[in-house]
């Protein structure tokens, strides 16, 4: 079996069970799914930050309580508070993040990074839920963005790729592999204006903002993991490596988008 073909049918596999569970599953088991989701990519994370065996299991049953605990304790508070983890996010992908890759931060203390880990993984757990509330629809649009760029990256760059992105942090990116992504996110914007009657502008550019939002979620991974020495996160998912790897593009994106429908349904 060939790398490209074990990657194209453990994403089928995975697109078999997930659709499904976005489409038809009701919140109450949405909510345990992701919560589950998040607890799995919360102990790839505190691997990839040497945390001790036992503290990285741990770690990943604390997020995993956080997240199954949090709306029920929160109650009628939790809409305010789901808020504020999608501004963490907002903070953390759009300052933090570029100044950690700019300067190439190790920042290796396990404080810094069990932070940093809460700061990546709850808000995506939050945006998930906050989409998904929204209707199928919402969440599999948004999440298409991440798919379509992330398919139209890999096959531009491995046909065209000369010119790389960040050497240091990952030397299999590029710009072409970019560029790709680019035209398949545009055209998926001018698709999705004629369904559902938004305007393309808007879109071009709300689309454009969440592909540099999956470019930098990649990168950010990809530098965690070469400061760690590993080349995947796990080895849950054959041909993807981990559930971290899956998903690093959509803990950048997922939020700010949940973040822009927010801002878009309090100024209607």
């Amino acid at each position: 079996m060939t790398p490209l073909f074990r990657r194209v049918l453990t994403a089928a596999l995975l697109l078999a069970v997930f659709v499904p569970a976005v489409l038809w599953a009701p919140a109450w088991l949405w909510a345990i799914l992701m919560a589950g989701l998040i607890g799995m990519a919360a102990y790839e994370w505190a691997r990839l930050s040497r945390f001790p065996p036992l503290s990285a299991r741990a770690y990943a049953v604390l997020l995993t309580l956080c997240a199954l605990a949090l709306p029920r304790l929160m109650a009628a508070d939790w809409p305010g508070y789901q808020t504020a983890l999608i501004l963490l996010a907002a903070v953390f992908w759009l300052l933090v993040a570029p100044l950690w890759l700019l300067g190439r931060w190790h920042a290796a203390h396990p404080f810094v990074r069990a932070v940093a880990g809460v700061a990546v993984l709850l808000p995506t757990w939050a945006a998930l839920l906050y989409l998904h509330a929204r209707g199928p629809g919402v969440l599999l649009g948004v999440m298409a963005i991440v798919w379509i760029a992330d398919t139209a990256a890999y096959f531009s760059g491995r046909q065209f790729g000369r010119h790389k992105l960040a050497p240091v942090i990952s030397p299999g990116k590029t710009w072409e592999g970019v560029a790709g992504a680019l035209v398949a996110v545009a055209l998926y914007a001018a698709v999705l204006s004629a369904v559902v009657g938004m305007p393309l502008l808007s879109l071009l550019i709300m689309v454009s903002g969440l592909l540099y939002l999956s470019v930098l979620g990649d990168l950010f991974e990809s530098w965690i993991k070469r400061l760690s020495g590993m080349k995947d996160s796990g080895n849950m998912l054959p041909g993807h490596g981990g559930v971290l790897d899956r998903i690093d593009a959509l803990t950048s994106t997922l939020p700010v988008a949940a973040g822009l429908l927010m801002w878009m349904e309090r100024s209607a």
